[in-house]
Protein backbone atom coordinates (compact mmCIF):
# COMPACT_ATOMS: atom_id res chain seq x y z
CA UNK A 1 0.00 0.00 0.00
CA UNK A 2 1.23 3.51 -1.16
CA UNK A 3 0.72 6.37 0.98
CA UNK A 4 1.11 9.98 0.06
CA UNK A 5 4.34 10.86 1.67
CA UNK A 6 6.25 14.42 2.78
CA UNK A 7 7.42 14.88 -0.93
CA UNK A 8 3.70 14.38 -2.80
CA UNK A 9 2.28 16.97 -0.25
CA UNK A 10 5.05 19.17 -1.40
CA UNK A 11 5.26 19.36 -5.35
CA UNK A 12 1.29 19.54 -4.33
CA UNK A 13 1.58 22.46 -2.48
CA UNK A 14 3.85 24.23 -4.83
CA UNK A 15 1.58 23.25 -7.68
CA UNK A 16 -1.34 24.92 -6.22
CA UNK A 17 0.91 27.85 -5.15
CA UNK A 18 1.71 28.57 -9.05
CA UNK A 19 -1.45 28.17 -10.44
CA UNK A 20 -3.34 30.51 -7.98
CA UNK A 21 -0.19 32.74 -7.88
CA UNK A 22 -0.09 32.94 -12.35
CA UNK A 23 -4.08 33.16 -12.16
CA UNK A 24 -4.44 35.73 -9.87
CA UNK A 25 -1.72 38.22 -11.34
CA UNK A 26 -2.97 37.22 -15.05
CA UNK A 27 -6.57 38.42 -13.43
CA UNK A 28 -5.26 41.60 -11.97
CA UNK A 29 -3.33 42.69 -15.19
CA UNK A 30 -5.76 42.27 -17.62
CA UNK A 31 -8.96 43.20 -15.77
CA UNK A 32 -9.32 46.54 -17.30
CA UNK A 33 -10.05 44.27 -20.32
CA UNK A 34 -13.38 43.08 -18.01
CA UNK A 35 -13.37 39.40 -19.79
CA UNK A 36 -14.31 36.17 -18.08
CA UNK A 37 -11.82 35.27 -15.59
CA UNK A 38 -12.05 31.58 -17.45
CA UNK A 39 -10.18 32.87 -20.41
CA UNK A 40 -6.99 33.67 -18.23
CA UNK A 41 -7.26 30.28 -16.18
CA UNK A 42 -7.32 28.39 -18.67
CA UNK A 43 -4.79 30.39 -20.41
CA UNK A 44 -2.52 29.66 -17.65
CA UNK A 45 -3.55 26.23 -17.99
CA UNK A 46 -2.48 25.88 -21.58
CA UNK A 47 1.25 27.53 -20.52
CA UNK A 48 1.46 25.31 -17.86
CA UNK A 49 0.18 21.80 -20.08
CA UNK A 50 1.43 19.99 -22.52
CA UNK A 51 0.92 22.94 -25.15
CA UNK A 52 3.63 24.81 -23.91
CA UNK A 53 6.04 24.47 -21.10
CA UNK A 54 5.69 20.42 -22.05
CA UNK A 55 6.50 20.68 -25.32
CA UNK A 56 9.44 23.26 -24.85
CA UNK A 57 10.35 22.82 -21.50
CA UNK A 58 9.34 19.45 -20.53
CA UNK A 59 11.95 18.50 -17.60
CA UNK A 60 10.68 21.44 -16.13
CA UNK A 61 7.07 20.58 -17.01
CA UNK A 62 7.78 17.01 -15.21
CA UNK A 63 9.62 18.56 -11.80
CA UNK A 64 6.54 20.62 -10.91
CA UNK A 65 3.71 18.38 -12.64
CA UNK A 66 5.36 14.74 -12.60
CA UNK A 67 3.38 11.59 -14.25
CA UNK A 68 3.25 10.11 -10.69
CA UNK A 69 -0.48 8.64 -10.65
CA UNK A 70 -1.44 9.71 -6.76
CA UNK A 71 0.17 13.41 -7.69
CA UNK A 72 -2.20 13.50 -10.55
CA UNK A 73 -5.02 12.26 -8.48
CA UNK A 74 -4.15 14.87 -5.60
CA UNK A 75 -4.79 17.80 -7.97
CA UNK A 76 -7.52 15.83 -10.03
CA UNK A 77 -9.71 15.88 -6.31
CA UNK A 78 -9.13 19.53 -5.67
CA UNK A 79 -10.44 20.29 -9.07
CA UNK A 80 -13.22 18.22 -8.97
CA UNK A 81 -14.47 19.49 -5.46
CA UNK A 82 -14.16 23.06 -7.34
CA UNK A 83 -16.50 22.07 -10.08
CA UNK A 84 -18.57 20.96 -7.78
CA UNK A 85 -18.74 23.84 -5.38
CA UNK A 86 -19.36 25.66 -8.74
CA UNK A 87 -22.51 24.44 -9.67
CA UNK A 88 -23.37 24.81 -6.02
CA UNK A 89 -22.65 28.50 -6.80
CA UNK A 90 -24.53 28.71 -9.65
CA UNK A 91 -27.80 26.99 -8.00
CA UNK A 92 -27.55 29.22 -5.04
CA UNK A 93 -27.47 32.67 -7.40
CA UNK A 94 -31.09 31.40 -9.10
CA UNK A 95 -33.89 31.96 -7.43
CA UNK A 96 -36.44 29.53 -8.59
CA UNK A 97 -39.43 31.41 -6.72
CA UNK A 98 -39.11 34.28 -8.53
CA UNK A 99 -38.48 32.35 -11.93
CA UNK A 100 -41.59 30.38 -11.21
CA UNK A 101 -43.41 33.71 -10.46
CA UNK A 102 -42.07 34.50 -13.97
CA UNK A 103 -42.75 31.31 -15.74
CA UNK A 104 -45.36 32.85 -18.61
CA UNK A 105 -42.50 34.83 -20.41
CA UNK A 106 -39.44 33.08 -18.63
CA UNK A 107 -40.84 29.09 -19.26
CA UNK A 108 -41.66 30.64 -22.96
CA UNK A 109 -37.95 32.06 -23.72
CA UNK A 110 -36.58 28.71 -21.84
CA UNK A 111 -38.41 26.78 -23.84
CA UNK A 112 -37.48 27.88 -27.14
CA UNK A 113 -33.75 28.65 -25.89
CA UNK A 114 -33.58 25.19 -25.58
CA UNK A 115 -35.98 23.25 -28.69
CA UNK A 116 -34.12 25.93 -31.26
CA UNK A 117 -30.75 25.54 -29.99
CA UNK A 118 -30.90 21.52 -30.28
CA UNK A 119 -32.14 21.74 -33.51
CA UNK A 120 -29.91 24.04 -35.05
CA UNK A 121 -26.96 22.02 -33.33
CA UNK A 122 -28.05 18.29 -34.23
CA UNK A 123 -28.09 18.78 -38.02
CA UNK A 124 -25.03 20.13 -38.09
CA UNK A 125 -23.59 17.96 -35.93
CA UNK A 126 -24.80 14.62 -37.39
CA UNK A 127 -24.12 15.77 -41.58
CA UNK A 128 -20.77 17.93 -40.91
CA UNK A 129 -18.64 16.45 -38.18
CA UNK A 130 -16.68 14.10 -39.47
CA UNK A 131 -16.50 9.88 -37.86
CA UNK A 132 -12.98 11.11 -37.43
CA UNK A 133 -14.11 12.95 -34.45
CA UNK A 134 -16.38 10.83 -32.55
CA UNK A 135 -15.07 8.22 -30.08
CA UNK A 136 -17.95 5.28 -31.75
CA UNK A 137 -19.17 6.52 -35.12
CA UNK A 138 -21.81 3.71 -34.75
CA UNK A 139 -23.23 6.02 -31.86
CA UNK A 140 -23.36 9.36 -33.97
CA UNK A 141 -27.09 9.96 -32.98
CA UNK A 142 -26.33 10.11 -29.44
CA UNK A 143 -23.13 11.79 -30.08
CA UNK A 144 -25.34 14.73 -31.94
CA UNK A 145 -27.88 14.91 -29.10
CA UNK A 146 -24.83 15.63 -26.89
CA UNK A 147 -23.69 18.76 -29.51
CA UNK A 148 -27.13 19.76 -29.21
CA UNK A 149 -27.59 19.79 -25.81
CA UNK A 150 -24.36 21.43 -24.23
CA UNK A 151 -25.47 23.85 -27.34
CA UNK A 152 -28.29 25.11 -24.96
CA UNK A 153 -26.18 25.65 -21.62
CA UNK A 154 -26.27 29.66 -20.98
CA UNK A 155 -23.62 31.05 -19.02
CA UNK A 156 -25.82 32.63 -16.12
CA UNK A 157 -22.51 33.64 -14.50
CA UNK A 158 -21.38 35.60 -17.32
CA UNK A 159 -24.93 37.33 -18.12
CA UNK A 160 -25.70 38.34 -14.65
CA UNK A 161 -22.00 39.76 -14.72
CA UNK A 162 -22.64 41.42 -17.93
CA UNK A 163 -25.71 42.87 -17.18
CA UNK A 164 -24.25 44.32 -13.60
CA UNK A 165 -21.67 45.94 -15.48
CA UNK A 166 -24.08 47.40 -17.94
CA UNK A 167 -26.19 48.72 -14.77
CA UNK A 168 -29.09 46.35 -15.97
CA UNK A 169 -29.28 43.42 -13.50
CA UNK A 170 -32.01 45.35 -11.46
CA UNK A 171 -33.93 46.00 -14.52
CA UNK A 172 -37.38 44.66 -15.53
CA UNK A 173 -35.50 42.88 -18.76
CA UNK A 174 -32.52 41.72 -16.20
CA UNK A 175 -35.16 40.23 -14.37
CA UNK A 176 -36.62 38.56 -16.76
CA UNK A 177 -33.56 37.31 -18.47
CA UNK A 178 -32.33 36.00 -15.41
CA UNK A 179 -35.50 34.21 -14.65
CA UNK A 180 -35.48 32.42 -18.37
CA UNK A 181 -31.64 31.65 -17.67
CA UNK A 182 -32.73 29.94 -14.60
CA UNK A 183 -35.31 27.73 -15.98
CA UNK A 184 -33.00 26.95 -18.86
CA UNK A 185 -30.52 25.41 -16.53
CA UNK A 186 -32.58 23.06 -14.74
CA UNK A 187 -34.21 21.85 -18.17
CA UNK A 188 -30.45 21.65 -20.15
CA UNK A 189 -28.58 19.73 -16.96
CA UNK A 190 -31.96 17.58 -16.65
CA UNK A 191 -31.51 16.58 -20.80
CA UNK A 192 -27.80 16.42 -20.20
CA UNK A 193 -27.96 13.99 -17.66
CA UNK A 194 -30.35 11.91 -19.63
CA UNK A 195 -27.97 11.64 -22.88
CA UNK A 196 -25.13 10.93 -20.48
CA UNK A 197 -26.87 7.96 -19.24
CA UNK A 198 -28.01 7.31 -22.67
CA UNK A 199 -23.99 6.99 -23.69
CA UNK A 200 -23.01 5.15 -20.87
CA UNK A 201 -25.55 2.42 -21.16
CA UNK A 202 -23.99 -0.49 -23.29
CA UNK A 203 -27.48 -0.94 -25.15
CA UNK A 204 -30.20 2.02 -25.35
CA UNK A 205 -32.55 0.14 -22.48
CA UNK A 206 -35.63 2.15 -22.40
CA UNK A 207 -36.84 0.64 -19.19
CA UNK A 208 -33.51 1.87 -17.41
CA UNK A 209 -33.54 5.42 -19.08
CA UNK A 210 -37.46 5.44 -18.30
CA UNK A 211 -36.43 4.60 -14.60
CA UNK A 212 -33.29 7.14 -14.69
CA UNK A 213 -36.24 10.11 -16.01
CA UNK A 214 -38.54 9.49 -13.46
CA UNK A 215 -36.31 9.27 -10.58
CA UNK A 216 -34.04 12.73 -11.61
CA UNK A 217 -37.41 14.67 -12.25
CA UNK A 218 -39.04 13.24 -9.37
CA UNK A 219 -35.85 13.69 -7.05
CA UNK A 220 -35.79 17.40 -8.40
CA UNK A 221 -39.76 18.21 -8.02
CA UNK A 222 -39.25 16.80 -4.43
CA UNK A 223 -35.93 19.30 -3.39
CA UNK A 224 -37.73 22.44 -5.50
CA UNK A 225 -40.94 21.89 -3.04
CA UNK A 226 -40.39 20.09 0.46
CA UNK A 227 -36.48 20.10 0.17
CA UNK A 228 -36.70 24.53 -0.17
CA UNK A 229 -39.39 24.48 2.95
CA UNK A 230 -37.26 22.48 4.65
CA UNK A 231 -33.64 24.59 3.62
CA UNK A 232 -35.76 27.51 4.77
CA UNK A 233 -36.59 26.19 7.98
CA UNK A 234 -33.63 25.25 9.18
CA UNK A 235 -31.66 28.76 8.15
CA UNK A 236 -34.21 30.70 9.46
CA UNK A 237 -33.65 28.70 13.05
CA UNK A 238 -29.89 29.51 12.20
CA UNK A 239 -30.18 32.62 11.77
CA UNK A 240 -33.04 32.79 14.94
CA UNK A 241 -30.17 31.28 17.38
CA UNK A 242 -27.21 33.73 15.99
CA UNK A 243 -24.99 31.51 14.63
CA UNK A 244 -22.04 32.37 13.00
CA UNK A 245 -22.17 33.58 9.50
CA UNK A 246 -21.40 32.98 6.88
CA UNK A 247 -19.42 30.05 8.76
CA UNK A 248 -22.87 28.36 9.30
CA UNK A 249 -24.18 28.88 6.02
CA UNK A 250 -21.23 27.35 4.21
CA UNK A 251 -21.27 24.03 6.22
CA UNK A 252 -25.16 23.98 5.94
CA UNK A 253 -24.52 24.27 1.64
CA UNK A 254 -22.07 21.91 1.94
CA UNK A 255 -23.81 18.98 3.84
CA UNK A 256 -26.75 19.72 1.42
CA UNK A 257 -24.38 19.74 -1.39
CA UNK A 258 -22.75 16.62 -0.42
CA UNK A 259 -26.20 14.97 0.35
CA UNK A 260 -27.97 15.68 -2.66
CA UNK A 261 -24.42 15.23 -5.47
CA UNK A 262 -24.31 11.36 -3.39
CA UNK A 263 -28.36 10.99 -4.18
CA UNK A 264 -27.97 12.04 -7.58
CA UNK A 265 -24.99 9.51 -8.16
CA UNK A 266 -27.00 6.92 -6.80
CA UNK A 267 -29.93 7.97 -9.30
CA UNK A 268 -27.46 7.50 -12.02
CA UNK A 269 -27.29 10.98 -13.15
CA UNK A 270 -24.19 13.18 -12.07
CA UNK A 271 -23.32 14.57 -8.48
CA UNK A 272 -22.74 17.81 -10.57
CA UNK A 273 -26.78 18.06 -10.54
CA UNK A 274 -27.27 17.11 -7.18
CA UNK A 275 -25.35 20.24 -6.30
CA UNK A 276 -26.45 22.57 -8.80
CA UNK A 277 -29.89 21.43 -7.07
CA UNK A 278 -28.86 22.02 -3.47
CA UNK A 279 -27.80 25.47 -4.18
CA UNK A 280 -31.21 26.18 -5.49
CA UNK A 281 -32.97 24.64 -2.53
CA UNK A 282 -30.47 26.69 -0.37
CA UNK A 283 -30.97 30.08 -2.14
CA UNK A 284 -34.52 30.03 -1.51
CA UNK A 285 -34.21 30.74 1.94
CA UNK A 286 -34.91 34.25 2.45
CA UNK A 287 -33.10 34.20 5.64
CA UNK A 288 -29.80 33.54 3.71
CA UNK A 289 -28.76 37.29 3.42
CA UNK A 290 -27.25 38.61 0.73
CA UNK A 291 -23.60 39.04 2.15
CA UNK A 292 -23.67 35.43 2.94
CA UNK A 293 -24.16 34.66 -0.75
CA UNK A 294 -21.35 36.91 -1.96
CA UNK A 295 -18.69 35.79 0.56
CA UNK A 296 -18.73 32.00 -0.16
CA UNK A 297 -19.20 32.76 -3.68
CA UNK A 298 -15.81 34.85 -3.75
CA UNK A 299 -14.29 31.80 -2.05
CA UNK A 300 -15.49 29.11 -3.94
CA UNK A 301 -14.01 31.42 -6.87
CA UNK A 302 -11.09 32.79 -5.78
CA UNK A 303 -9.50 29.30 -5.14
CA UNK A 304 -11.06 26.10 -6.51
CA UNK A 305 -12.72 27.50 -10.08
CA UNK A 306 -9.10 28.44 -10.61
CA UNK A 307 -7.77 25.12 -10.42
CA UNK A 308 -10.52 23.29 -12.14
CA UNK A 309 -9.87 25.62 -15.12
CA UNK A 310 -6.40 25.28 -14.98
CA UNK A 311 -5.99 21.54 -14.25
CA UNK A 312 -8.38 21.33 -17.95
CA UNK A 313 -5.17 22.72 -19.60
CA UNK A 314 -2.60 20.58 -18.18
CA UNK A 315 -4.59 17.40 -19.67
CA UNK A 316 -4.16 18.76 -23.25
CA UNK A 317 -2.11 19.84 -26.33
CA UNK A 318 -4.25 22.62 -27.28
CA UNK A 319 -2.72 23.04 -30.60
CA UNK A 320 -1.88 19.82 -31.77
CA UNK A 321 -5.71 18.92 -31.35
CA UNK A 322 -7.07 22.60 -32.48
CA UNK A 323 -9.37 21.93 -35.40
CA UNK A 324 -10.31 24.99 -37.04
CA UNK A 325 -13.05 23.74 -39.13
CA UNK A 326 -14.85 22.52 -35.62
CA UNK A 327 -14.10 25.64 -33.90
CA UNK A 328 -15.54 28.07 -36.28
CA UNK A 329 -18.66 25.08 -36.68
CA UNK A 330 -19.13 25.22 -32.85
CA UNK A 331 -18.93 28.71 -31.97
CA UNK A 332 -20.82 29.93 -34.90
CA UNK A 333 -23.63 27.11 -33.81
CA UNK A 334 -24.00 27.61 -30.57
CA UNK A 335 -24.58 31.18 -30.82
CA UNK A 336 -26.60 31.34 -33.28
CA UNK A 337 -28.45 28.70 -31.89
CA UNK A 338 -29.23 30.54 -28.47
CA UNK A 339 -29.83 33.98 -29.76
CA UNK A 340 -32.63 32.59 -32.19
CA UNK A 341 -33.96 30.52 -29.51
CA UNK A 342 -34.39 33.29 -26.97
CA UNK A 343 -35.29 35.82 -30.02
CA UNK A 344 -37.91 33.51 -30.85
CA UNK A 345 -39.30 33.19 -26.90
CA UNK A 346 -39.09 36.84 -26.45
CA UNK A 347 -41.06 37.40 -29.73
CA UNK A 348 -43.86 35.38 -28.49
CA UNK A 349 -44.19 37.45 -25.00
CA UNK A 350 -45.63 41.23 -24.76
CA UNK A 351 -41.84 42.55 -24.01
CA UNK A 352 -40.82 45.69 -25.78
CA UNK A 353 -38.75 45.49 -29.08
CA UNK A 354 -35.91 47.50 -27.43
CA UNK A 355 -35.13 44.76 -24.81
CA UNK A 356 -35.64 41.91 -27.04
CA UNK A 357 -32.46 42.01 -28.48
CA UNK A 358 -30.27 42.41 -25.40
CA UNK A 359 -32.43 39.18 -24.13
CA UNK A 360 -31.24 37.54 -27.03
CA UNK A 361 -27.61 38.61 -26.37
CA UNK A 362 -27.72 37.54 -22.95
CA UNK A 363 -28.18 33.91 -23.73
CA UNK A 364 -25.62 33.56 -26.40
CA UNK A 365 -22.74 33.00 -24.10
CA UNK A 366 -21.54 29.22 -23.04
CA UNK A 367 -19.10 30.03 -20.82
CA UNK A 368 -17.90 28.10 -17.23
CA UNK A 369 -21.21 25.56 -18.02
CA UNK A 370 -20.83 24.94 -21.72
CA UNK A 371 -16.48 24.14 -20.88
CA UNK A 372 -17.79 21.90 -17.56
CA UNK A 373 -20.65 20.12 -19.37
CA UNK A 374 -18.16 19.07 -22.31
CA UNK A 375 -15.59 18.24 -19.57
CA UNK A 376 -17.70 15.44 -18.51
CA UNK A 377 -18.80 14.28 -22.03
CA UNK A 378 -15.04 14.15 -22.51
CA UNK A 379 -13.99 12.08 -19.00
CA UNK A 380 -16.63 9.91 -19.80
CA UNK A 381 -15.38 8.89 -23.28
CA UNK A 382 -18.30 10.02 -25.37
CA UNK A 383 -16.21 13.27 -27.23
CA UNK A 384 -12.72 13.13 -28.72
CA UNK A 385 -10.20 15.90 -27.87
CA UNK A 386 -10.47 17.65 -30.92
CA UNK A 387 -14.73 18.36 -30.02
CA UNK A 388 -13.92 19.07 -26.47
CA UNK A 389 -11.37 21.99 -27.29
CA UNK A 390 -13.53 23.28 -29.85
CA UNK A 391 -16.40 23.38 -27.23
CA UNK A 392 -14.01 24.97 -25.00
CA UNK A 393 -12.80 27.98 -27.81
CA UNK A 394 -16.39 28.38 -28.60
CA UNK A 395 -17.69 28.84 -24.94
CA UNK A 396 -14.22 31.51 -24.05
CA UNK A 397 -15.59 33.36 -27.77
CA UNK A 398 -19.52 33.67 -26.88
CA UNK A 399 -18.53 34.66 -23.23
CA UNK A 400 -15.89 37.20 -24.80
CA UNK A 401 -18.05 39.08 -27.09
CA UNK A 402 -21.06 39.55 -25.64
CA UNK A 403 -20.19 42.50 -23.64
CA UNK A 404 -18.98 44.70 -26.32
CA UNK A 405 -22.13 42.70 -28.20
CA UNK A 406 -24.73 44.12 -25.92
CA UNK A 407 -22.76 47.97 -25.40
CA UNK A 408 -23.34 48.23 -29.70
CA UNK A 409 -26.88 47.26 -28.78
CA UNK A 410 -27.39 50.09 -26.53
CA UNK A 411 -25.53 52.41 -27.80
CA UNK A 412 -28.05 51.97 -30.83
CA UNK A 413 -31.07 53.37 -28.28
CA UNK A 414 -32.58 56.28 -27.76
CA UNK A 415 -30.73 58.43 -25.44
CA UNK A 416 -32.36 59.34 -22.23
CA UNK A 417 -31.99 62.01 -19.80
CA UNK A 418 -32.50 60.99 -16.07
CA UNK A 419 -32.62 64.89 -15.10
CA UNK A 420 -36.29 65.47 -17.32
CA UNK A 421 -37.82 63.40 -14.81
CA UNK A 422 -36.84 64.85 -11.35
CA UNK A 423 -36.42 68.25 -10.36
CA UNK A 424 -35.91 69.85 -6.63
CA UNK A 425 -39.42 68.95 -5.83
CA UNK A 426 -38.68 65.31 -5.55
CA UNK A 427 -35.58 65.59 -3.67
CA UNK A 428 -35.26 64.94 0.09
CA UNK A 429 -32.27 65.64 2.13
CA UNK A 430 -33.23 64.47 5.22
CA UNK A 431 -35.60 61.26 5.13
CA UNK A 432 -37.17 60.49 8.65
CA UNK A 433 -37.50 56.54 7.43
CA UNK A 434 -35.65 53.91 9.20
CA UNK A 435 -36.76 50.41 7.39
CA UNK A 436 -36.82 49.37 3.87
CA UNK A 437 -40.85 49.37 3.68
CA UNK A 438 -41.00 52.97 5.67
CA UNK A 439 -38.97 54.76 3.02
CA UNK A 440 -40.60 53.34 0.03
CA UNK A 441 -43.78 54.75 1.27
CA UNK A 442 -42.19 57.94 2.39
CA UNK A 443 -40.84 58.45 -1.26
CA UNK A 444 -44.26 57.38 -3.05
CA UNK A 445 -46.13 60.48 -0.81
CA UNK A 446 -43.37 62.71 -2.68
CA UNK A 447 -44.40 61.40 -6.36
CA UNK A 448 -46.99 63.99 -6.34
CA UNK A 449 -47.86 66.75 -4.25
CA UNK A 450 -51.60 65.67 -4.79
CA UNK A 451 -51.05 62.36 -4.73
CA UNK A 452 -54.34 60.04 -3.23
CA UNK A 453 -53.75 58.15 -0.25
CA UNK A 454 -55.08 54.96 -1.86
CA UNK A 455 -52.99 55.57 -4.75
CA UNK A 456 -49.83 55.72 -3.51
CA UNK A 457 -50.56 53.01 -1.13
CA UNK A 458 -51.04 50.75 -4.04
CA UNK A 459 -48.05 51.84 -5.93
CA UNK A 460 -46.04 51.24 -2.53
CA UNK A 461 -47.30 47.52 -2.48
CA UNK A 462 -45.90 46.96 -6.40
CA UNK A 463 -42.84 47.99 -4.99
CA UNK A 464 -42.95 46.07 -2.01
CA UNK A 465 -44.19 43.01 -3.86
CA UNK A 466 -40.90 43.89 -6.51
CA UNK A 467 -38.41 43.97 -3.47
CA UNK A 468 -39.82 40.56 -2.37
CA UNK A 469 -38.99 38.75 -5.93
CA UNK A 470 -35.60 40.85 -6.92
CA UNK A 471 -34.02 42.87 -4.43
CA UNK A 472 -33.00 46.68 -5.83
CA UNK A 473 -29.99 47.35 -3.61
CA UNK A 474 -26.94 47.40 -5.56
CA UNK A 475 -24.44 48.10 -3.16
CA UNK A 476 -22.26 50.79 -2.29
CA UNK A 477 -25.15 52.37 -0.09
CA UNK A 478 -27.15 52.88 -3.02
CA UNK A 479 -30.98 51.52 -3.84
CA UNK A 480 -33.73 51.71 -6.81
CA UNK A 481 -36.87 50.83 -5.73
CA UNK A 482 -39.42 50.94 -8.38
CA UNK A 483 -42.54 50.30 -9.86
CA UNK A 484 -44.37 49.76 -12.82
CA UNK A 485 -48.12 51.02 -12.51
CA UNK A 486 -50.61 52.79 -14.59
CA UNK A 487 -51.30 55.29 -11.66
CA UNK A 488 -48.95 57.43 -12.95
CA UNK A 489 -48.59 59.67 -16.01
CA UNK A 490 -45.21 59.70 -17.06
CA UNK A 491 -41.86 58.80 -15.43
CA UNK A 492 -41.24 60.38 -12.15
CA UNK A 493 -38.57 59.80 -9.90
CA UNK A 494 -37.69 60.75 -6.12
CA UNK A 495 -34.30 60.69 -4.38
CA UNK A 496 -33.97 60.63 -0.56
CA UNK A 497 -31.03 60.33 1.36
CA UNK A 498 -30.62 58.48 4.59
CA UNK A 499 -28.36 59.76 7.01
CA UNK A 500 -27.95 57.19 9.28
CA UNK A 501 -28.73 54.54 6.37
CA UNK A 502 -31.21 51.52 5.98
CA UNK A 503 -31.01 48.10 6.19
CA UNK A 504 -31.61 46.45 2.31
CA UNK A 505 -30.38 43.54 1.81
CA UNK A 506 -27.16 44.30 -0.14
CA UNK A 507 -24.73 42.47 -1.58
CA UNK A 508 -22.08 43.55 0.10
CA UNK A 509 -24.04 43.49 3.39
CA UNK A 510 -23.79 47.60 3.96
CA UNK A 511 -26.92 50.03 5.00
CA UNK A 512 -28.54 51.96 2.02
CA UNK A 513 -28.12 56.26 2.29
CA UNK A 514 -29.66 57.04 -1.29
CA UNK A 515 -32.66 55.79 -2.65
CA UNK A 516 -33.96 56.79 -6.22
CA UNK A 517 -38.07 55.56 -6.10
CA UNK A 518 -38.36 55.40 -9.72
CA UNK A 519 -42.36 54.80 -10.97
CA UNK A 520 -43.55 54.48 -14.74
CA UNK A 521 -46.65 53.86 -17.14
CA UNK A 522 -46.84 50.14 -17.76
CA UNK A 523 -46.70 51.25 -21.78
CA UNK A 524 -43.19 52.49 -21.04
CA UNK A 525 -41.11 49.62 -20.43
CA UNK A 526 -37.60 50.54 -22.89
CA UNK A 527 -37.20 54.43 -20.50
CA UNK A 528 -38.01 52.42 -17.62
CA UNK A 529 -35.32 50.35 -18.12
CA UNK A 530 -32.55 52.95 -19.41
CA UNK A 531 -33.37 54.99 -16.61
CA UNK A 532 -32.50 52.71 -13.76
CA UNK A 533 -29.20 52.04 -15.91
CA UNK A 534 -28.65 55.81 -16.26
CA UNK A 535 -29.07 56.05 -12.64
CA UNK A 536 -27.26 52.86 -11.32
CA UNK A 537 -24.28 54.05 -13.77
CA UNK A 538 -24.46 57.53 -12.18
CA UNK A 539 -23.98 56.43 -8.42
CA UNK A 540 -21.15 53.87 -9.38
CA UNK A 541 -18.18 56.55 -9.06
CA UNK A 542 -17.23 56.91 -5.13
CA UNK A 543 -16.61 60.57 -5.37
CA UNK A 544 -20.46 61.49 -6.43
CA UNK A 545 -21.49 59.48 -3.36
CA UNK A 546 -19.22 61.81 -0.75
CA UNK A 547 -20.46 64.75 -2.19
CA UNK A 548 -24.30 63.79 -1.61
CA UNK A 549 -22.83 62.22 1.57
CA UNK A 550 -21.10 65.21 3.21
CA UNK A 551 -23.73 68.06 2.09
CA UNK A 552 -25.37 69.77 5.19
CA UNK A 553 -28.18 72.61 3.53
CA UNK A 554 -30.67 71.21 2.00
CA UNK A 555 -30.74 73.26 -0.99
CA UNK A 556 -27.39 72.39 -1.95
CA UNK A 557 -28.93 68.78 -2.51
CA UNK A 558 -30.60 69.01 -5.87
CA UNK A 559 -27.68 70.90 -7.42
CA UNK A 560 -25.13 68.32 -6.49
CA UNK A 561 -27.11 65.60 -7.43
CA UNK A 562 -28.46 67.20 -11.10
CA UNK A 563 -24.67 67.16 -11.25
CA UNK A 564 -24.14 63.52 -10.91
CA UNK A 565 -26.95 62.48 -13.11
CA UNK A 566 -25.85 64.46 -15.70
CA UNK A 567 -22.32 63.34 -15.75
CA UNK A 568 -22.97 59.65 -17.02
CA UNK A 569 -23.52 59.55 -20.50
Amino acid sequence: MHFIDSHNIFIFLIQLFVILLLTKITVFMFRKWKQPAITFELLIGLLLGPTVLGKYFPKLHDTLFPPDLIQKNMLETISWIGVLFLLLDVGLEIDFSVAWKQRGKALVISVTDIVIPMVVAFIPSYFLISDSFIVDPDRKIIFSLFMAAVMTISAMPVAARILHELNLLKTEMGFLTMSALAINDIIGWVLFTIILGLFSSAAVEYGSIAVILISTLGFALFALTYGRRISTKIVDYFRSMGMPEPATSFSFMCLTGLLFGAVTELIGIHALFGFFIAGIVIGEAKGLNENSRHIISQMVHAFFIPVFFVNIGLKLDFIADFDLFLVVLVSAVGITGRYLGAWMGVTFTNVSKANRDLISIAHTPGGMMEIVVAFLAFEAGLITSPVFIAIVFGAIFSSVIMGPWMRNAISRRKAVRVTDYIDRRTVIPYMLSLTKEAAIKELVSNLYPDIRPEHAEEIAGTAFQREEDFGTALGHNVAIPHARTPLVREPVIVFGRSKYGIEWNAPDGQHVHFIFFLATPCDVKDIHVQILSKIAGAMKPEQGRKTLETIEKADDMWPALKDILESVK
